[in-house]
């Protein structure tokens, strides 16, 4: 889960039909890439072959994005939300629940959804950057970003449940932010199921089976 993933504003002082021919440029490149860099892999994916199968010039695919890194980070960040829109995922109808439920149980499941929700989107090319961080240093350095946001919104999440009164005060809240950091991370994710080669359901089940766990008090 990243708190500022699409939260990028939208151009200004263009026209309403402009913004939208922009958007829609963007979207079919970003979809042919997510295409190509999961078909051939971050390394063999070329900006040339994304314009290619977009359909645009190759300078709109340079001006837009600069840079293969970071078309790829456009790629991931679309997935995680499932949109281009300038929402962060915190704010996302489908994310409020987790941070708005009256109970801890159903906080815990909308919490669990989401990051099955996510996952669903995202595992795949999850593992693609994972390949890629290895020989690409810009990619490391948005994994590691990658990391920090979904710590955050671990931290968002179970310090809402104890400032309204859903978490028992006897729980230690930094260990469950830390250990429920790890449980929700990609890298865990890409873990079990490749280990174990669970469906997402099972995952799903895990998540909340584990997260309910840890909260209830020793």
């Amino acid at each position: 889960m990243m708190e500022d993933v699409n939260s990028q504003p939208a151009p200004q002082g263009l026209s309403p039909l402009r913004q939208a021919q922009i958007r829609q440029t963007e979207e079919r490149i970003i979809a042919a890439a997510a295409e190509l860099f999961l078909a051939d892999g971050y390394v063999a994916t070329t900006l040339e072959a994304v314009a290619r199968r977009a359909q645009v010039g190759a300078r709109t695919v340079y001006v837009r994005f600069g840079t293969k890194a970071a078309l790829f980070k456009r790629v991931v960040d679309v997935a995680i939300v499932g949109d281009t829109l300038p929402i962060d995922v915190l704010s996302r109808d489908w994310a409020q629940a987790a941070v708005t439920a009256p109970t801890a149980a159903e906080r815990i499941a909308a919490g669990a959804a989401m990051g099955r929700q996510i996952m669903e989107r995202t595992g795949a090319l999850f593992a693609v950057a994972q390949q890629a961080a290895a020989v690409e240093p810009l990619i490391a350095g948005f994994w590691q970003q990658g990391r920090e946001q979904s710590r955050h919104a671990q931290v968002v999440f179970w310090t809402r449940m104890a400032e309204d009164g859903l978490l028992d005060p006897g729980v230690d809240l930094a260990w469950v932010i830390d250990t429920a950091s790890i449980l929700g991370s990609a890298e865990t994710y890409l873990l079990v199921t490749r280990m174990l080669g669970w469906d997402f359901d099972q995952y799903e089940n895990w998540l909340v089976t584990t997260s309910a766990r840890l909260s209830a008090p020793a």
